[in-house]
């Protein structure tokens, strides 16, 4: 069986280690904090705390940005090792992988899934259950590879795959997560957000979800994806601008269409086991 290492032990990294563990295999943890890892073992999630990189035949990078990129480019991982990322951008790990020479197989990934809360604690072997997952092709990217992490995938219990190039999913990911979690955090800015416990209904709930973004987090993930990001933010203003204009207007007409608009959109977009 292949030796497994997991560098990073918050809710993504945790995540892994716990659903593969269950699987049955044997993973070892990595991670900046030795508390972190120590609950992991306590958890049962990991086996043990790793020592050297290079004695993994698969390794998944479980953390921040520029910390993934530091790994990708000067990691000393075993020739031949099959290493992913979990990074929420994918062109700029990819660049950092190919643009020098490498002794590793590499695959990016990007599991759909979290919660509002983070760290290992956070971390539950079901948190990939029923969730997305998106594998991303270079043309350097072996089939073989692709097969092995759809193992993996299945084994932690993901739903769907979706398959594409790292620049598709830096464009869809600026809307479908980058985008959402700044419209969350710019929402809870409004002053009536203070006292309005007992106003507050499923909307609200929604609408402020994911408000709570680490900054220390995101900052660096959106200025790897920050022309695609400006782009959907520049759509999104151009089009509550013209709400913004029928409403000050007074033309309910114009509002009308603008609401009908949006839901015919929506009404478009597939659901879960559509």
């Amino acid at each position: 069986m292949e030796k497994i290492a997991v560098i990073g032990m918050g809710i993504i990294g945790g995540s892994i280690c716990a659903s593969l563990t269950r699987a049955g295999y044997e993973v070892d943890g990595f991670g900046r904090s030795e508390k972190s890892v120590l609950r992991a073992i306590e958890k049962g999630y990991i086996r043990r705390q790793g020592a050297d990189i290079a004695d993994y035949d698969v390794v998944f990078i479980a953390v921040p940005p520029q910390a993934t990129l530091d790994y990708l480019r000067n990691g000393k991982f075993k020739d031949g090792a099959l290493v992913m990322d979990i990074c929420g951008v994918k062109q700029a790990p990819e660049r950092a992988v190919y643009e020098t020479e490498r002794n590793y197989r590499y695959v990016g990934i990007h599991p759909m899934a979290g919660k509002e809360t983070s760290g290992i604690d956070s971390a539950s072997p079901d948190l990939f259950k029923g969730a997305n997952l998106i594998i991303t092709h270079a043309p350097q990217t072996q089939s073989q590879d692709v097969a092995k992490v759809k193992e993996y995938a299945q084994k932690m219990g993901f739903g769907t795959i979706v398959e594409c190039t790292a620049e598709e999913h830096d464009k869809k990911i600026a809307l479908t997560s980058q985008l959402a979690h700044i419209v969350s955090n710019a929402y809870v800015k409004s002053p009536q957000v203070q006292g309005c416990h007992g106003f507050t209904g499923g909307s609200f709930q929604d609408m402020t979800r994911i408000a709570g973004v680490d900054e220390h987090v995101w900052t660096p993930l959106y200025a790897c994806n920050r022309e695609n990001i400006v782009r959907e933010l520049n759509g999104l203003i151009e089009h509550l601008s013209a709400y913004r204009d029928a409403l000050t207007a007074g033309d309910d007409e114009r509002t009308s269409e603008l609401l009908r608009e949006g839901r015919l959109i929506r009404e478009t977009i597939r659901r879960p086991n559509d």
